[in-house]
């Protein structure tokens, strides 16, 4: 495996939902934990546009999931696109809206990492609110007056 490949899957393994310590997460059921999770995840491949509905979030340890719809301008018939990562030990596996599975490489492979990386550390922190480098949980100060 390469070493590019090997940090990338160190820094998706990492679970954000398994550092749970707010009472008022307790309560959300895991679909929902993912739906707050996928809004700070939607904007990672650049803006959504008007009139779509865009999700990127962790699934599990193994799957990440990229999902899209929109209203098509020409037909005016709801479109989607639903883009799922798994990852194995051999590589990172991609599949488009069910078709066959096709390995992840080079640039998609580095915006990925990239995009993974970003959507761990915003989760951990605004979510979770811990520090995503050192797990700690983060402290809330008062605002000055």
């Amino acid at each position: 495996m390469s070493r590019l490949l090997k940090k990338m899957v160190a820094l998706i393994v990492g679970n954000p939902r398994s550092g749970r310590t707010t009472q008022s997460l307790h309560k959300l059921t895991e679909r929902q934990l993912i739906q707050l999770e996928s809004e700070l995840g939607r904007d990672l491949f650049g803006s959504v546009p008007k009139g779509h509905k865009r999700e990127f979030f962790c699934l599990d340890e193994h799957t990440w999931v990229w999902h899209e719809e929109w209203i098509d301008s020409a037909t005016k018939k709801r479109k989607s696109s639903t883009t799922r990562y798994e990852i194995h030990d051999n590589g990172i596996l991609k599949s488009q809206n069910g078709a066959s599975y096709s390995f992840v490489d080079d640039e998609e492979l580095r915006n990925l990492a990239i995009a993974t990386r970003i959507y761990y550390e915003r989760v951990v922190r605004n979510v979770y609110r811990h520090d995503p480098y050192t797990g700690q949980p983060l402290i809330v100060t008062p605002q000055a007056r």
